[in-house]
């Protein structure tokens, strides 16, 4: 009985994110526009069943009979998640290229929270190189066994359902290039449909009927706190945060609590809670965020940039405090992030960073100062650049010099040009593109003498040559 309310629920739900969702902005609901077709019968779950010698999950055979199979989207899928769910029986070699049929019935060895080490063992053998093709699809199929592909996110990103062992009835996120899965919050396939459901309807619509939001950590505000702090479970309290991250809008007295908890908070859960009050409060949650830098200047950045990239000049100052701490190439480049907003000259800020030990810093580096106006202003920064003996820099150089028309680069376009007498990492491609504004290619500037100091703007490159 309970599951039949629940499917009722479902299919009340399915109307209210259709109509909150008029303009279709949530991912792939273009694509399903929140149609399903026509639901399958007892009968055909049961062949299905026998054809694959497997039983199907309560929850699932529950949608597929009640609520609907198949619809207009992506690969003919219903309304859901991403580009909803798959029809009954399509698709199901998504994962197992080669008898499918094999591994479908039999146990999934994944699990919720499994280490980096399970998973990198899992996926030792099928890393052998000189893997013969029949043994590639049998360690393809060990791999995702007991799994039924449910849902394409894009890409090589999908959701499938676990059919066998002790996470029966799971949803889990699957990667085909083989990054690590993992598993979805909710225990059952339709506490994770309806989650989705409850994530896109709005609060103010939620609030109107607070009876039919308080099944899953996607309702309302409300109920999501009553679950938050009825438990002592860390792993629920972050999903209790993330469904409320996942709001269009907060009501104050929500964020009144949030910013208490905070205070009282450490770990993950305080960054979320600062999260939460970044995205829905930003003036409340700016003096907090400027005390968080002495804890996680990434997690600051990221917030601001994600949630109030409008007031990216208020980090000006603390920007320039921090710079030499930073170390690390994410909050770097989300430093950069926040200085392009800014709409200054910031390459003082910046240019330290071309001698940074990590190569991706100096790519990082090189490629923001290519993005400024006053580019020009950096030539001796570049011709470092140029001089690298990292590929990846001299390309980004390259790139970054674009519409700088400087004699003074020349001398440095031909030692590249003699580095590279054959195309590497599109170092070539680049300097050729540098060198048409003065005629030259890759093979005639080794011809010219560029052995001079000027800048005059008024010298043409034929003047050089020897």
């Amino acid at each position: 009985m309970d599951k039949l309310h629940q499917i009722e629920r479902i299919k009340r739900k399915l109307i209210l994110a259709k109509k909150a969702d008029q303009d279709l902005k949530v991912f792939g609901a273009g694509s399903h526009k929140y149609l399903t077709g026509e639901t399958v019968s007892n009968d055909q779950i049961i062949s299905f069943e026998k054809e694959y010698n497997l039983e199907l999950p309560e929850d699932y055979k529950m949608f597929l009979m009640h609520i609907g199979n198949g619809g207009i989207s992506y690969q003919n899928a219903a309304a859901g998640p991403y580009y909803g769910i798959y029809p009954l029986g399509e698709n199901v070699n998504e994962f197992i290229y080669e008898n499918a049929k094999q591994y479908l019935n039999a146990d999934c060895r994944l699990y919720p929270k499994m280490s980096d080490e399970f998973w990198s063992d899992l996926n030792k053998n099928i890393e052998d190189e000189e893997l013969s093709d029949e043994d590639y699809d049998r360690e393809l199929g060990e791999l995702f066994s007991g799994l039924l592909p449910i849902v394409s996110q894009g890409c090589t990103y999908h959701n499938a359902l676990v059919l066998n062992g002790d996470f029966r009835g799971r949803v889990v996120n699957v990667d085909t290039d083989r990054q690590k899965p993992f598993f979805a919050f909710e225990s059952t396939f339709l506490d994770w449909y309806e989650r989705w459901l409850d994530e896109i309807i709005p609060e103010e619509v939620t609030s109107k009927e607070p009876d039919l939001f308080q099944y899953t950590l996607g309702g309302s505000a409300s109920y999501i706190l009553e679950v938050f702090f009825a438990t002592d479970n860390n792993e629920t309290k972050l999903e209790c945060l993330q469904g409320i991250l996942k709001k269009q809008n907060v009501i104050v007295e929500v964020l009144n609590i949030l910013e208490e908890q905070y205070k009282l908070s450490s770990g993950e859960q305080k960054k979320t809670l600062l999260q939460i009050l970044t995205k829905f409060d930003y003036n409340r949650a700016k003096p907090l965020l400027i005390d968080f830098t002495a804890e996680d200047l990434l997690a600051v950045f990221q917030f601001v940039y994600w949630y109030a990239k409008d007031k990216s000049k208020d980090w000006l100052e603390i920007i320039k405090l921090n710079v030499n701490t930073i170390d690390d190439e994410e909050t770097f480049d989300f430093c950069t992030y926040l200085l392009k907003e800014m709409n200054f000259d910031y390459g003082a800020v910046i240019v330290s960073f071309t001698t940074h030990e990590s190569e991706q810093i100096r790519v990082s580096a090189y490629y923001s100062l290519g993005q400024l106006k006053t580019k020009s202003n950096y030539v001796d920064v570049f011709v470092d650049g140029l001089c690298s003996d990292s590929n990846r820099v001299i390309h980004t150089t390259l790139q970054a010099l674009s519409g700088v028309d400087d004699q003074r680069l020349l001398k440095y376009y031909k030692i590249i040009a003699e580095k590279f007498p054959v195309e590497e990492d599109y170092i070539l491609a680049n300097l050729n593109h540098r060198l048409k504004p003065y005629g030259l290619t890759n093979k005639t500037i080794k011809r010219i003498n560029t052995d001079f100091e000027t800048n005059n703007p008024d010298s043409k490159w034929y003047q050089f040559w020897e």
